[in-house]
């Protein structure tokens, strides 16, 4: 494991999966959101973003992996788009402010990493951390599956890898702009 503090995080208002270099790995998220009043709405995706930030602890967190956020057409038609923005920049924002260093990682970089390859089924991904990170306990959850393979990819870039990684599935490694780690 580890000695460094490094988050994942795949953020969903529904089910944002969360893990750290410990092995840990969880989900939070709330239903209803896109119905509630304004008022209630902002209220609760401030309280949602704070309660990701306190469960990881990643104000304090050496490197933080985020699954960069994208909106394609199934957006228009699902809803939300607005306040899942604000969740990932206000998330984002609270860490960025703690000056801890935050690395958008591409979900195709995300699936080089578990899959060796940019692309591949959910399902993929859950066995793919089930074989080869397997201190992560997903039960089989694809939010917390993506988020504890940020977390590994975070901890391979500081020289502490979770697991041997086949060649191709660390170009993911190279692909990516890494920030200075807080050390």
């Amino acid at each position: 494991m580890t000695p460094f503090h490094v988050v994942g995080l795949d953020l969903s208002l529904t089910a944002t999966g969360m893990a750290n270099g410990l092995g840990w790995c969880e989900k939070v998220g709330r239903d209803g959101i896109t119905n509630m009043p304004l008022r209630t709405k902002y209220r609760t995706l401030n309280d949602l973003a704070s309660r990701i930030i306190v469960l990881t602890r990643a104000e304090r967190a050496h490197l933080v992996l985020v699954e960069k956020l994208v909106f394609n057409r199934q957006d228009g038609g699902r809803g939300g788009a607005g306040e899942r923005s604000y969740l990932y920049y206000r998330t984002m924002g609270i860490i960025a402010d703690a000056g801890v260093p935050v690395v958008e990682v591409p979900q195709a970089t995300l699936k080089t990493y578990a899959l060796g390859k940019g692309s591949g089924t959910k399902p993929q991904v859950v066995d793919s951390v089930a074989r080869r990170l397997a201190m992560f306990i997903t039960n089989g959850d694809d939010n917390m599956a993506d988020a504890a393979v940020l977390a590994a990819m975070g901890a391979d870039h500081l020289g502490h890898p979770l697991a041997v990684m086949p060649k191709a599935h660390r170009a993911a490694l190279d692909k990516v702009t890494w920030p200075e780690a807080n050390r």
